[in-house]
């Protein structure tokens, strides 16, 4: 474990910004980059929510710009103030500890760049950090022995959250706003909580219907059999006739809403539903990647369709669903009624389906949501107090925390972000002079091993570390 009183007495160019010896251009140097590459990840990015979500032509005139701006003008703020508070607070404390080269220089710089992004993506920006920073610290305990992994540990943790999700979701006012749509998205709206005299009495109006349609016989509309219509039959009415006929036969109990199916079709239905919506996500997210080379090698296009990722999430949502419908209607007819404390049981044994799927990513930024979800549930009953300024707080600190990581111990780090703020520094945060940092016993330099910068000597204090020779 490093010693936080220790201090080297480098300098920052002989830990920090190794490129150049000044403290100025190298933040004129890492701020502009970081605002370019900041443009072009707001950019599409607003663009294409603004398409999606259907905005009106004064949008695009007089909102997108300023929007994009904004939101390009704080991460590029994170970046080049981090290496200018790294000067500052090497000349303030005339050295380096363990916690100023990453934590202590951060933290300012992402609580003031914060600050000015827009109010409605602090949320979803600490959310995402919060998620982060509880993964690196994990990873740090683990390095250091303090805690030993569980295995299929996100699998666990997973199905303890959807246990939760799915029983806000059941109680009445639980979930509101884009968690409640996703859900009733994925498990279909019979889930909804409603009082169990409603669905009796739906349950005896759809007894009722089968039997009047049958009096009215055939529709006057209805291609005979011997029609050229009858005979082009794809193959997904094919299916859907099959599906129709597994609903005509089979038990319901009279406390599942799903009234024109049976327990067993309502489950089959559930899975190929979103087995069919996860693969052709996964297949979609892999098109910009592939689209390139599907001109020059048509055989992408092959494994594009037939890749086993898309499978993967397909079998995962495919079978969250169909665990957890399934669950909820053998519950009912044990128990012979709907209770929302089946979805506990059912969201539980839904979560197993991430063997198919397995994301400790998933997991941990699913936890996060929920449990800021349940921290809100307290204020409205008011048993936690409300802190106005929290999310930024919590943004900085979780940023701090991850750019710890990113310096001292990279290999703690979830690699999409190590390449992230690679991206955003155009390479320079892996011209550190991590070598020197390995006298705090973090392993600081494990990653680097073939790294060492090449320093100006007239702007050195420590001589300089000369490559190895090998034989």
């Amino acid at each position: 474990m490093a010693a936080f009183s220790k201090c080297i007495p480098h300098n920052c160019y002989e830990i920090g910004h190794t490129w150049n010896p000044s403290c100025t251009i190298s933040t004129l140097q890492v701020t502009a980059g970081a605002l370019e590459v900041s443009f072009k990840i707001y950019a599409p990015l607003y663009l294409i929510a603004a398409i999606l979500r259907r905005r009106k032509k004064d949008y695009y005139m007089k909102r997108l710009l300023p929007e994009i701006l904004q939101s390009t003008s704080f991460l590029t703020a994170n970046g080049g103030l981090y290496i200018a508070f790294f000067c500052i607070l090497r000349r303030l404390l005339g050295g380096f500890y363990s916690w100023s080269a990453g934590f202590g220089a951060a933290l300012p710089a992402s609580y003031i760049s914060i600050l000015l992004e827009r109010k409605s993506r602090r949320g979803l920006l600490t959310i995402y950090m919060a998620n982060l920073a509880t993964e690196t610290v994990f990873r740090m305990a683990v390095t250091r022995g303090i805690v030993k992994p569980i295995k299929h540990g996100e699998v666990l943790l997973f199905c303890l959250t959807a246990s939760l999700y799915m029983f806000f979701f059941r109680c009445k006012d639980g979930l509101k706003g884009f968690a409640f749509s996703a859900l009733k998205f994925i498990v279909g709206k019979e889930e909804i909580p409603t009082h169990s005299f409603l669905a009796e009495q739906a349950y005896a109006r759809a007894l009722e219907r089968p039997a009047s349609e049958a009096q009215r016989g055939p529709s006057e509309g209805t291609p005979s059999e011997g029609t050229p219509a009858s005979r082009r039959s794809s193959i997904a009415a094919f299916t859907r006739r099959l599906l129709d006929s597994l609903c005509k036969c089979g038990p319901r109990h009279r406390c599942c809403k799903h009234y024109h199916d049976n327990c067993i079709s309502y489950c089959i239905k559930g899975f190929i539903r979103m087995f069919s919506v996860g693969y052709l996500i996964q297949c979609f997210l892999k098109v910009p990647s592939a689209f390139r080379q599907v001109f020059t090698k048509p055989s992408r296009l092959v494994s594009l369709l037939y890749n086993k990722e898309n499978f993967q999430l397909g079998a995962f949502l495919g079978s969250f669903v169909s665990i957890y419908k399934g669950t909820s209607c053998f519950l009912r007819w044990v128990r012979n009624l709907d209770d929302e404390l089946h979805a506990l049981i059912a969201g539980f044994l839904a979560g197993i389906s991430m063997f198919f799927y397995r994301s400790t990513s998933i997991s941990m930024y699913l936890f996060s949501k929920l449990v800021e979800t349940m921290y809100f549930k307290g204020i409205e009953a008011g048993r936690f107090p409300y802190f106005s300024e929290a999310d930024t707080i919590i943004y900085a600190i979780s940023t701090a925390i991850c750019f710890q990581a990113a310096v001292m111990e990279v290999q703690n780090l979830r690699p999409s972000y190590w390449k992230f703020l690679l991206r955003l520094t155009k390479g320079r945060f892996a011209l550190m002079n991590r070598r020197a940092l390995d006298s705090f016993g973090t392993g600081a330099s494990r990653d680097f091993k073939d790294f060492i910068p090449k320093l100006d000597p007239r702007f050195a204090t420590q001589p300089p570390e000369l490559p190895v020779q090998l034989g």
